[in-house]
């Protein structure tokens, strides 16, 4: 008796892989007429048995007839799927006929993406369209980035989160390759992007010389600050606090990641930690003039006169072409008028100690005059300009207040 159900059993099996091969050259035939529609009808019917039980040889056919039919059909993400299973097994004769048959829906699909992104401003589409780029071909992460810039553009954020997620669960970084070459007529270092064919045979012609490598920089740190700052957008603040942490914890001396978390807390209106952390940032990079510009800005707007000047002066010891940094210098000195001018209004008919108080404003002027002279010189604009004019007229400079005067007309 046992005998006889297992060969029953054997014969069951024999029929349904006879049943499967006829039902996937009934579907193979129906493609070659174009009738897709019968063709995915014929293998869904077939595909639940198929998968549960049928050799790979009909598996691959069955993925392979799925894929092409639904690419006829424009469905993008199903004939992907069907595309990306088959080549996904090891042995198969179908992999030559299927390549080319995915590298079409990738490219239209892309090329789709980047028109509805660049030209229509459909930043939700396009989105969309562009993370189904990264699903039809997974090794092109960069299309899952795109997907989540184009969905913070188009204010769809929990899409965005969900995208910015997947590319830190993949580990992308968007490092990439730049081949340089210098260019020997014009002494230029010109940038191949990432031909390193093409740049290899321009520096063969002669043309170009001293080839070379460079990386581009991460994305890591832009992934968690826009991870962050849309969870701020959302008014989860808390989480996008954590989620610098969190990064940080795993990358405590990148600076990016300082950085764009202080930002952060400027637009949080917490000051006093983003001073800790810029105080962190100057230990790392200990000659970047921008970051002790930060920090004079971080100490004048706390009241801290004396520590903001230190830092503005050390800014432009390290860039001495700073023209933001000796105006701060200016606004610093000029800080003091304030308390002068009201002594001065306490003291208008104390005519000695009303003098006594204007000498010291001029004094605080002609303090201010060099930093503003050379903020002018470096960013000339209508508002240097004309503080220089006043200053000047105040005190009583003729020669050089009708100079900034007629220069203030000038570029009314």
């Amino acid at each position: 008796m046992k005998k006889q159900i297992l060969a029953l059993s054997l014969g069951l099996m024999s029929l349904g892989a006879i049943a499967q091969k006829s039902e996937l050259k009934a579907a193979e035939k129906a493609i070659k007429k174009q009738d897709f529609t019968t063709a995915l009808s014929t293998l869904n019917a077939i595909e639940g048995s198929l998968m549960m039980n049928g050799e790979d040889k009909y598996k691959s056919k069955f993925y392979f007839l799925k894929g092409k039919a639904l690419a006829a059909k424009k469905d993008y993400k199903e004939a992907g799927e069907a595309l990306n299973a088959l080549l996904a097994m090891k042995e198969n004769k179908y992999t030559d006929e299927a390549k080319p048959i995915l590298n079409q829906l990738i490219q239209e699909v892309s090329k789709k993406a980047v028109d509805l992104y660049n030209n229509k401003k459909d930043y939700k589409n396009a989105a969309e369209d562009f993370y189904l780029t990264y699903v039809l071909s997974p090794t092109d992460t960069s299309f899952a980035f795109n997907a989540a810039v184009s969905a913070t553009q188009a204010k769809d954020y929990d899409k965005a989160i969900e995208y910015y997620r997947e590319l830190q669960k993949i580990g992308y970084t968007g490092v990439e390759k730049q081949y340089l070459a210098t260019d020997k007529a014009t002494g230029k270092v010109e940038s191949f992007g990432n031909d390193k064919a093409r740049r290899d045979l321009m520096v063969k012609t002669g043309n170009y010389v001293k080839p070379e490598v460079k990386s581009s920089d991460s994305k890591s740190a832009t992934i968690v600050k826009n991870v962050a700052l849309i969870l701020k957008e959302q008014g989860k603040t808390d989480e996008a606090i954590a989620a610098f942490k969190d990064a940080r914890a795993s990358n405590p001396k990148d600076l990016n990641l300082i950085l764009n978390e202080a930002q952060l807390y400027v637009e949080m209106g917490k000051m006093d930690k983003f001073g800790e952390l810029m105080n962190e940032a100057v230990a790392l990079d200990p000659e970047n003039p921008t970051l002790y510009y930060n920090l004079g800005v971080v100490n004048f707007n706390e009241g801290r006169m004396d520590d903001a000047k230190k830092y503005y002066t050390k800014a432009v010891e390290l860039k001495p072409d700073y023209a933001d940094a000796y105006m701060n210098l200016a606004v610093v000195v000029l800080d003091k008028e304030k308390a002068i001018v009201e002594e001065m209004n306490k003291n208008l008919s104390n005519f000695k100690k009303y003098d006594e108080l204007a000498a010291k404003q001029k004094e605080v002027y002609k303090e201010a005059i060099p930093f503003l002279e050379k903020a002018d010189s470096l960013n000339r604009n209508a508002e240097t300009v004309k503080t220089l004019m006043n200053l000047y007229e105040v005190l009583e400079m003729s020669d050089k207040a009708s100079e900034y005067r007629d220069l203030y007309q000038s570029m009314k």
